[in-house]
């Protein structure tokens, strides 16, 4: 019931009492609940709510009944619902399973060492406490012995005179004495002597067995209270249980209006939590349902101020939220220990192991200590995040994994220049290490091979057979088919922001990446790009937003986020920004077709990087599988780049030719350089122009062959020289 009017509220009690008070006006005895019911029926409107408007605003119905009714189970509420797994996850999970069967024989083992190795110190503390279990034993005896446990009552009934009750006690404290003393006659005249004599004649192992056996249970009996007789093996750490009140109050230190306001209502939070707080691996979870109004990204944009609240630090508190339920739902796990310095579980590739890229492949763990798994074929990957936070160790693990599949081709180009891929270069088809223009002018060279060889795998694909190629791409068979020439071939590239912003080379570079990114996946051409500055220059458009696979580490701000993890991840809530510095190898991990999780990726640190790269190129030398950089071979093209396509054109297109084809043009290039421009046509003549921004569009002109006029494709010649011109300008700018 309401009313819009908060000076007139009926009085429903009055009203009642009214009408069955037997003075009261009309003085008649009323069935309350047919009052009731003809109240309810009064107040219900019409169709058209004329009723409604002539009821009093006093005793007008908001809610319908059956919407003040409590909600009762329903099938589709059921249906609705979410089902716990039977089983366990660590269950289901086999390499979950094989970890917990190692931890727990490893831990068992440590134990047992740890103990075995104290014999000697628990064998001294037991004989220097057996004298005074002795003591406890003969004095536990003399007391059963004399009954002196009912000395006391004895006493209680002495001071109260009344002598015929303590005569009672006395006598029965007499016979118990009286009995006592012939059980403990008999066992020191009869068997202390018979075990003696039996002790006398046993082996002397049995003899040394007993003996000790005695010296441990006198060494347990005199133990102090306050000295346990064992050491602690593993020091297990004491850390606040995660209980509603706890996160409540926490939640309550944020700051939050929209939770401030329900805790001042008096609203202590009981029913924030949809599901029990329940262990989830090495640490607590909490489902907890925000009131109205409040996001979970209030939460999240506030990490540290929740791990004050909580009084864990910041490495154990990771509030996440659940936008498949709705904005403000949290999921809020807690672990026992720092995610940072917590002992993660042993890469599974670090010793042994190859690797089909065709399936997923352990890349990092969650905050709950799983493995987060990486599928790299058919994909392509960004990396970003602010320096020092494990960017290059990402790509470096990436790299390591994808060398350790044997038909992988690798080609790994460090901009950094500082040699932290150089692990790879032992397995590399191409690698390169610095930003120098003979650098740059590798790496193009390189690019424009994989530009080719994008070609011609499309072009073998499209002429494979149906049964060999159902769905037009790369397959593990067609990849193992060394005739084919479909292998993986990963491209990773650091710091590739010097390569995008690179005055001459840095549209190009472009324009193949983006090609590779696009198109390249379905071929089997795995590109990953690794930046520091995740803005639209450095990372152009067209390569974040086509990669179905990010790892954004710690960044700055929401543009940064948002161009590695996809648009409007920042504002879902999933936010980089919130990792902190300690966070090194942290990161939002978006791949698998899964929401983004927190990742930690696997510390390989430069030695162990070597030898995993020495696995593998044991593992390619004996599938032949060894090419390019890493048989000291360069890229076939590499001297082309001593070269200019801008000036090239220049120079064969006289001033006086204002517009010319560009048949015309691959016809005169290929007689300029024959070794540099055979096989070129017009196409790729438009191709080429494209990244320095030279239209190309009809123009007419001769052909020289049939000496008749026609529309061709072509340029003018001034747009070539003002490419000139800017590319120098750019070039003394930097």
């Amino acid at each position: 019931m309401t009313s819009p009017d908060d000076n007139n509220r009926f009085d429903w009690q009055a009203a009642e009492n009214d009408l069955t008070d037997p003075n009261g006006p009309d003085a008649d005895v009323v069935d309350l609940d047919a009052a009731r019911s003809r109240r309810g029926a009064s107040v219900t409107p019409d169709v058209d709510g004329s009723d409604l408007a002539d009821e009093p605003a006093a005793r007008r119905l908001v809610d319908s009944l059956a919407a003040q009714r409590s909600p009762r189970f329903t099938v589709a509420g059921l249906q609705a619902g979410k089902r716990r797994p039977i089983v366990p996850a660590w269950l289901r999970s086999r390499a979950e399973l094989r970890h917990a069967a190692r931890w727990t024989i490893g831990h068992l083992f440590h134990a047992g060492a740890y103990h075995l190795t104290r014999l000697p110190k628990y064998a001294g503390k037991l004989a220097w406490r057996a004298p005074r279990g002795t003591g406890r034993v003969l004095t536990g005896w003399g007391r059963w012995l004399f009954d002196l446990q009912g000395e006391h009552v004895r006493q209680s009934v002495a001071d109260k005179g009344d002598a015929e009750l303590y005569l009672k006690v006395s006598r029965l404290r007499d016979q118990r004495v009286r009995w006592r003393g012939f059980v403990t006659a008999a066992v020191v005249l009869g068997v202390l002597p018979a075990l003696g004599i039996a002790y006398a004649l046993a082996p002397a192992g049995a003899r040394y067995a007993t003996l000790a056996g005695l010296l441990i249970a006198l060494g347990v009996l005199g133990r102090p209270a306050d000295k346990p007789l064992l050491d602690t093996a593993v020091v297990v750490p004491r850390v606040q249980k995660l209980t509603s009140d706890v996160v409540v109050r926490a939640l309550g230190n944020l700051s939050i209006t929209g939770i401030n306001q329900a805790l001042s209502k008096g609203d202590r939070g009981k029913d924030w939590f949809p599901a029990p707080i329940t262990r989830d691996g090495p640490g607590w979870r909490a489902d907890v349902e925000l009131p109205n109004g409040v996001t979970a990204t209030e939460v999240i944009e506030k990490r540290e101020k929740l791990a004050a609240g909580l009084s864990r630090p910041l490495g154990c508190v990771w509030p996440e939220g659940q936008p498949e339920v709705h904005p403000g739902r949290l999921v809020l796990w807690v672990g026992d220990q720092d995610m940072s310095k917590a002992r993660k579980p042993v890469w599974p590739l670090l010793k042994a192991g190859s690797v089909d890229l065709f399936r997923p492949q352990p890349f990092g763990t969650d905050p709950r200590g799983r493995w987060v798994d990486l599928t790299l074929m058919f994909m392509a990957m960004v990396i970003g995040s602010i320096p020092r936070m494990g960017k290059t160790f990402a790509l470096r693990e990436v790299l390591l994994i994808a060398a350790l599949d044997p038909r992988a081709e690798i080609h790994a180009y460090d901009l950094k220049g500082t040699g932290d891929l150089s692990a790879l270069e032992q397995v590399a088809h191409r690698y390169r290490a610095g930003e120098e223009d003979e650098d740059i002018e590798y790496a193009v060279a390189s690019m424009r091979e994989l530009r080719e060889e994008l070609r011609r795998r499309a072009k073998v694909i499209r002429e494979l057979p149906r049964d060999l190629c159902p769905e037009n791409k790369v397959t593990p068979e067609l990849a193992s088919k060394k005739v084919l020439g479909l292998h993986p071939l990963v491209v990773g590239v650091d710091e590739c922001q010097k390569w995008f912003e690179h005055p001459e080379f840095g549209k190009e570079l472009e324009a193949i990446s983006t090609d590779l990114v696009k198109r390249g996946p379905a071929l089997g051409i795995i590109p990953v790009f690794a930046t520091q500055r995740p803005d639209a220059k450095s990372l152009p458009t067209g390569i974040s937003a086509n990669a179905s696979t990010r790892f954004c580490l710690k960044v700055m701000g929401q543009t940064e986020n948002d161009m590695v993890l996809g648009t409007s991840q920042y504002k879902q809530g999933v936010r980089a920004t919130m990792f902190a510095w300690t966070d090194k190898g942290t990161g939002y991990f978006v791949g698998e077709g899964a929401d983004a999780r927190i990742t930690t990726t696997v510390n390989i640190d430069g030695p162990m990087a070597e030898r995993i790269a020495a696995r593998a190129r044991t593992a390619r030398e004996t599938a032949g599988r060894i090419t390019g950089h890493a048989l000291g071979e360069q890229p076939a093209k590499a001297r082309a780049l001593s070269f200019h396509l801008l000036d090239d054109i220049a120079a064969v297109v006289p001033a006086g030719e204002a517009k010319v084809w560009c048949r015309t043009v691959a016809a005169r290039l290929v007689e300029l350089r024959p070794d540099v421009y055979t096989g070129w046509d017009g196409e790729r003549v438009t191709v080429a122009l494209k990244p320095f921004g030279v239209k190309v569009g009809q123009t007419w002109g001769t052909d020289p062959d049939t000496g008749k006029g026609a529309n061709r494709g072509g340029f003018e010649r001034a747009t070539i020289i003002a490419a000139i011109a800017e590319r120098n300008r750019k070039r003394d700018a930097s």
